[in-house]
């Protein structure tokens, strides 16, 4: 399982630096070109929104058979402390897939925003050369 993690944490990576460069300021004559290659890669990318459900559904299963350790008297040590870090690992892990969709959206959120934008100031440039 920790390949699918990798590749999330790759493609959350991958968003978040789509969404840095198409927002900073000073990248016009680039932005044109990298708004086009993420519109075309916005679909592909769609395919992180079903992974993530599927993730996130391995958390719920892996929360719901995981074996109880309420008291110390029930546990030992070490069965204690592995079901501390499966916690942890399961918080990461839930945080990493929320980034990766919350990402994706902006992405896709941006990218819209950006090219109704470039629209407009093609129709506002029509009409000056109009009149």
């Amino acid at each position: 399982m920790a390949l699918e993690w990798v590749v999330l944490g790759y493609a959350a990576g991958a968003e978040a630096i789509m969404v840095l460069l198409l927002t900073l300021p000073g990248f016009d004559g680039l932005r044109k070109g990298l708004v086009a290659v993420t519109r075309n890669a916005l679909k592909p990318m769609l395919s992180v929104v079903p992974f993530c459900l599927f993730l996130l559904m391995d958390i719920y299963w892996k929360y719901e058979t995981r074996p109880s350790c309420e008291g110390q008297s029930t546990c030992t040590p070490s069965e204690h402390l592995r079901h501390q870090k499966s916690l942890m690992k399961s918080q990461r892990n839930a945080l990493l897939i929320a980034s990766a969709l919350v990402f994706y959206w902006l992405l896709f959120s941006i990218t819209g925003l950006l090219v109704r934008l470039d629209a407009l100031s093609r129709r506002v440039e029509k009409l000056k050369n109009e009149e």
